[in-house]
């Protein structure tokens, strides 16, 4: 039983402060002014966690050229094994999470899962063999499961589904952000080297841990549970918020119901999107992982590797934030898939085909620039799929949590420099497949919404018969599936 301080969602939607469960008349500036206001004291901090995150997950691709490969024997596939290993548990633990992100508060958490993986990152500078090194990935990646499927369902609790693209993108947008920082930052620490007797990618590792340590422990005490405990929102504006929220939801369950789990796992729309979502994560995960290597083998020197690693990630970050702005003006997702990966195509045909240093590298900043937008778009498009808090979280779960698998693909298909015909090739495929799913939802989205139109009017179905359908989730004939 949720306590008064911290109320179930659905509390939110009838017990705000002066709401009365009454509806209020809402402007458009008001609208507005309150989204901005919550995107100030929400998404900076957020970025930051997932920054974090993935500064910490891929940051073995800049150890690796800064000299891990030869001081831990890392031959043959054995780095490979490393950048794999990491997403199985990470994949594998995301669904329980969520489900406890439910049931626990958010802000409890997330710091606390921020704090393990700190932990963990941090103590991977002791590790100096294959063995340590593949002990500390899988403990990694199991306490890193919980961060990025857990932001995102955060947000659909403060976020309609038509504003929702533009704040994962901007979420999602750090992992770019992180790309550059990464090689920034290796590119410093590298010059520690011998320091208490570790090489410089041992203090990669240990240094970026102590960091997410830190603003681990600052989260519990800034990070926002609920809107309608936000302290930073009047009594007005919970209100405001809490009316959006009802009108989007639809009148569609807010607690936790292991039906709504079912709902979620069998689901036959939560499976298309997850191969979809797959088929734009490997490259984005290749690119994290071997972006360093592959200009390596261009001809460019390690430590120019690091900082030519930089331009690329910082257009991608332009780019997720922009597609993201215009997903969500014009309120479609299928059409914001299959642009971007059409132009992420593009760089890798460049990749594969070209063999001048200053070419193939333009091909990967246009490869990165296509493939991060889709990520922010598939899963804002995964959100507005799923009716209902709890089958919303699983399947977002599901999606992210299965999709994360191909992250092992990622890290087997960089194995033969410098033309990576193989992990171009498949890159390439996947991107096709991605485009192809993306045309088939927006058909079958399409093809259930009319349904759904003909049903109601054939049954006299309106707004005023919400209450009859709060457990169909997705299968209410009054909910209808974003573009």
């Amino acid at each position: 039983m949720a306590s008064d301080k911290f109320p179930e969602k659905a509390d939110v939607y009838e017990h705000v402060e002066g709401g009365n469960g009454k509806e209020i008349q809402i402007s458009d500036e008001e609208r507005r002014r309150v989204l901005r206001k919550i995107d100030v004291h929400l998404l900076p901090f957020i970025s930051v966690l997932y920054l974090l995150s993935f500064l910490d997950r891929a940051n073995i691709g800049n150890a690796k050229i800064a000299g891990m490969a030869t001081d831990a024997h890392l031959t043959g596939l054995r780095y490979n094994t490393l950048a794999a290993v990491f997403f199985i548990p990470y994949a594998l633990a995301e669904i329980p999470s969520n489900i406890l992100l439910k049931l626990v508060r958010p802000s409890r958490w997330i710091p606390s899962i921020m704090i393990a993986w700190g932990l963990v990152m941090t103590l991977m500078c002791l590790c100096n063999t294959f063995e340590s090194l593949i002990a500390a990935r899988v403990f990694l990646g199991l306490t890193e499961s919980g961060l990025f499927p857990g932001v995102t369902f955060y947000l659909s609790l403060w976020y309609r589904r038509q504003d929702v693209a533009l704040r994962i993108a901007i979420f999602f947008s750090a992992a770019t952000v992180a790309g550059a920082f990464g090689g920034i930052l290796a590119y410093g620490i590298e010059h520690m080297e011998g320091i208490a007797g570790l090489h410089g990618w041992q203090w990669i590792f240990c240094l970026e841990g102590i960091a997410t340590i830190i603003v681990a422990f600052i989260s519990y005490f800034f990070m926002h549970d609920y809107p309608t405990t936000a302290t930073f929102l009047t009594g007005h504006e919970k209100q405001i918020i809490a009316q959006m929220l009802k009108e989007d939801t639809l009148g569609l369950a807010t607690h936790y119901d292991k039906k709504f789990v079912w709902q979620a796992l069998l689901d036959y729309n939560s499976y298309v999107l997850c191969i979809m979502y797959m088929g734009c994560l490997i490259p984005v995960y290749a690119i994290a992982l071997f972006l360093p290597t592959i200009i390596n083998t261009l001809g460019y020197s390690a430590a120019n590797a690091q900082l030519l690693t930089i331009p690329p990630f910082a257009v991608g970050c332009i780019a997720t934030i922009a597609v993201g702005y215009i997903s969500d003006k014009h309120n479609k997702r299928g059409i914001y898939v299959i642009g971007p990966c059409v132009v992420s195509m593009v760089g890798y045909i460049v990749l594969i085909t070209q063999t001048k240093a200053g070419v193939a590298y333009a091909g990967a900043v246009i490869a990165a620039v296509g493939v991060y937008p889709t990520i922010a778009v598939i899963l804002a498009w995964t959100g507005s799929s799923a009716g209902g808090d709890v089958r919303k979280g699983v399947t977002l779960a599901i999606v992210i949590g299965l999709g994360n698998l191909g992250g092992i693909c990622s890290s087997f298909i960089y194995l033969t420099a410098p033309r990576f015909f193989v992990g171009h090739g498949t890159i390439i495929g996947l991107l096709s497949l991605s485009i192809t799913l993306a045309l088939f939802c927006m058909w079958n989205f399409n093809r259930l919404n009319k349904e759904k139109e003909a049903h109601c009017a054939m049954h006299g179905i309106d707004d005023s018969r919400r209450g009859e359908f709060v457990d169909l989730g997705s299968e209410s004939p009054l909910f209808r599936y974003t573009l």
